[in-house]
């Protein structure tokens, strides 16, 4: 019993402690393989928040869980063992939750510490004992555990000891706590930053920190900038403002009945003074729907094509093909002329007889010509082949997504959106304005030691033609704006005739994006 990780030998939480370190859990948490991804995704799309309780399948979940488990998914462990604690599509059993939190313990995963602190302080089937927990949460903080060092980070935030020994005064070590679980887009580490920076009257980076705190599903921070905004209060500068008070608020409603959920593009739909309001229709679900990340098949459903991988004129944009039919009809053009429409065109012999020239023909890809252009016939063409002429192809056209086996686990929980490919290939570096709104995907090099950190779907923002990129330094990440490519997905607002913007969202359809209100 000794040698169970429940039971593991542990450094005694040091209240005081004056030095820390700031590590992130995503370093440590192990890789899974697809498969379990997959039996994982499945669970979580069976209990979604945006199913009514009567309709979400938990034995469904446990099922696919536990074969996700068994494969070392570490995520299905933690969510099997809060099925096991509540009886929820599995047996009631304390000790069978105990055990797949250790199974992920085995894993190094910091989350499975933090939660072996709740299970001691809460008495979860092992013996209660709070001086067990907190040296748990101490050493899940340790690894980068965001729940835990903003936990703890609440708890160091005083001005005195508590004897009863609920709270303690190391406000220096509670700020550095909580900036770390800030650091990695933790909810309640941002709330509680933001509303200990502005005790301290520290108004303009509360502010900031507060309304990143909504992005990362902080349903507190949504109801704090609901009160600032609505009494005009000294966070948000005593600027009154009903409109964003509103929006705050239904927002946090939302937040409360979907706690899964994240807003990357909120400065979509509630961006800071002095932005303009978008146009809003009074629908909470639109100003969620704007704000949520979005996932477009030009990033992941569709694989990279030959036609990609051509140089020069052969090239076709990833997540393009060309169109079955060329818009107006067909249209072919003697290789001495110029093209009269831009576009992609393939030299074709007119009367292939012979073997070698139907291979020859099969063998041509389209070429791009601008219009007024000057056809290049093929160099191994001679007056032997046979008579040779160009056909128009058209331009290329978003190409749909390939069919998915499991939907992405994101959608049917309803915090994530799927979009059309973007309608044109932008990709911006950090160091320059954003060349056009809308939303924007950023990435660094995968070989950079904070990739893992940086690298996450929903990694995006909302962004004004000529206004700068987000920077992590201000997040507390060490990545220079230099370092990220952003790639524009498209979703900029609908100008009104007024001047004014409407929030427009544009879902995964072949339709055209309507302005919700207009």
């Amino acid at each position: 019993m000794q040698t169970l990780p429940r039971n593991m030998k542990l450094i005694a939480f040091d209240p005081h402690r004056t030095e820390f370190n700031c590590q992130y859990e995503s370093d440590l948490e192990p890789q899974v393989s697809d498969e379990a991804e997959q039996w994982y995704r499945e669970g979580l799309a069976a209990t979604s928040y945006d199913l009514w309780p009567e309709d979400r399948d938990y034995k469904k979940a446990a099922i696919l869980w536990t074969k996700a488990a068994e494969q070392n998914h570490w995520r299905a462990m933690l969510n099997l063992a809060t099925l096991h604690l509540l009886g929820t599509g599995v047996e009631r059993s304390s000790e069978r939750a105990v055990q797949m939190v250790e199974k992920a313990m085995s894993l190094g995963v910091p989350k499975a510490f933090d939660l072996m602190g709740t299970y001691h302080m809460n008495g979860t089937g092992v013996k209660q004992d709070a001086t067990r927990a907190y040296a748990f949460w101490a050493h899940a903080a340790n690894m980068g555990s965001a729940d835990a060092l903003a936990y703890l980070g609440d708890k160091l935030n005083a001005s005195y000891d508590d004897p009863k020994g609920a709270f303690w005064g190391n406000r220096g070590m509670a700020i550095k706590l909580m900036e770390c679980g800030y650091q990695q887009e933790n909810g309640n580490a941002a709330y509680l930053l933001g509303h200990e920076l502005s005790f301290h009257e520290q108004f303009e980076r509360a502010l900031h920190i507060l309304h990143d705190g909504v992005k990362f599903g902080s349903e507190k921070s949504a109801n704090k900038l609901f009160v600032e905004f609505d009494d005009g209060r000294k966070v948000v500068n005593k600027f009154q403002d009903k409109n964003r008070a509103e929006r705050y608020a239904a927002i946090a409603d939302l937040l409360r009945l979907n706690p899964d959920l994240r807003l990357p593009n909120l400065d979509k739909v509630l961006p800071l003074p002095p932005a303009i309001l978008p146009y809003w229709d009074g629908d909470k679900q639109t100003l969620i729907d704007g704000a949520k990340p979005v996932k477009t098949a030009s990033l992941e459903d569709i694989q990279p094509s030959p036609a990609s991988q051509r140089q020069g004129r052969a090239h076709i944009p990833d997540g393009f093909v060309l169109p079955d039919e060329p818009q107006g009809g067909p249209l072919i053009q003697h290789p001495n002329t110029n093209a009269v429409i831009s576009g992609y065109w393939i030299a074709q012999l007119v009367k292939p007889y012979t073997p070698r020239q139907v291979a020859w023909n099969a063998a041509q890809v389209p070429m791009h010509y601008e219009q007024g252009e000057s056809f290049t016939p093929p160099d191994d063409v001679t007056k032997e082949s046979g008579i040779l002429r160009f056909h128009y192809l058209g331009i290329p056209v978003p190409k749909a997504p390939a069919a998915r086996h499991v939907p992405d686990w994101r959608v049917p929980q309803g915090v994530l959106r799927e979009i059309p490919v973007p309608s044109r290939e932008l990709r911006a570096t950090g160091l320059l304005p954003a060349p056009a709104t809308g939303i924007w995907h950023g990435r660094i090099d995968p070989a950079h030691p904070l990739a893992k950190v940086f690298n996450q779907w929903n990694r995006q923002a909302y962004v004004e033609e000529g206004q700068p990129f987000p920077d992590p330094r201000d997040r507390g990440l060490d990545i220079s704006p230099k370092e990220i490519e952003w790639q524009w997905l498209d979703q900029a607002n609908q100008p009104l005739p007024s001047g004014r913007k409407a929030i427009t969202i544009r879902n995964f359809s072949t339709e055209e994006p309507m302005a919700k209100g207009s």
